[in-house]
């Protein structure tokens, strides 16, 4: 299985820090937030991975993590011009993933305690669409919401005023090849950007969205105290 991490966006909720470096390479704890994704791909027994960013910081990306080599990885990279969403960048990935092919997608800025190899073990199995992992949070307002019926996801709200369910969507999402079709289908939304909750409801009205929760802690680090507290968790995974 192949790997995508997104680390484009432009980190508006982290300025002044993202006027002079992109999000995911601010340290969190003793290394650059990138590195957690593809230690966690790796570990996860995926080595080819294509690393999306915009072109702010693509030069120190390639000095930092170069071909992956020194990571165990194999890296791709692309350049998202200018920010679009996240289903716009990943549709960038067409062509690095081969048609009938499956693969994980991170978020850059996802830190998360849970090995992802029992996820791609049973998405392995699944005979076709999508999985999302979620976690269940006190506050799922800054998230999409999975709503449930019947135990299967019935749909994806996008940061809901008042939620109807403490699930959040996390930026973990496994895929095959026929995302690439259904980001095509789609328009942008009222903030102009193709939303990856939009590609994930077709799955979802569909019957074939699964998911998995994370047992372990989870967090968005897209924010100062996100940031902060998810170096507080790191730290103590590590001591």
């Amino acid at each position: 299985m192949k790997g995508v991490v997104l680390a484009g966006g432009t980190g508006s909720r982290l300025r002044p820090l993202t006027q002079i470096i992109n999000k995911h390479l601010l340290p969190v704890g003793d290394l650059p937030m990138i590195q957690y994704a593809i230690d966690k791909l790796c570990q996860g027994g995926v080595q080819d991975i294509l690393m999306i960013t915009g072109k702010q910081s693509a030069g120190l990306y390639v000095d930092f993590l170069g071909s992956g080599d020194a990571f165990g990885v194999n890296l791709t990279y692309k350049i998202q011009e200018k920010p679009g969403g996240i289903a716009q960048a990943l549709a960038l990935a067409e062509g690095f993933v081969e048609k009938g092919e499956k693969f994980v997608v991170i978020l850059g800025d996802n830190l998360f305690q849970d090995s992802l190899q029992p996820f791609i073990d049973s998405y392995n199995q699944q005979a076709e669409g999508a999985m999302v992992l979620l976690k269940e949070v006190e506050d799922p307002r800054r998230y999409g919401v999975a709503l449930m019926k019947n135990e299967h996801i019935a749909v994806i709200e996008e940061k809901p005023e008042h939620p109807k369910s403490p699930f959040a969507v996390t930026g973990i999402y496994l895929y095959d090849s026929t995302v690439f079709d259904i980001i095509k289908s789609q328009s942008p939304s009222a903030r102009g950007e193709m939303e990856i909750t939009d590609v994930n409801n077709v799955y979802a009205a569909s019957g074939i969205l699964s998911h998995m929760l994370l047992k372990g802690w989870w967090i968005d680090a897209g924010t100062h105290e996100s940031l902060f507290q998810a170096t507080l968790l790191v730290r103590k995974e590590h001591s």
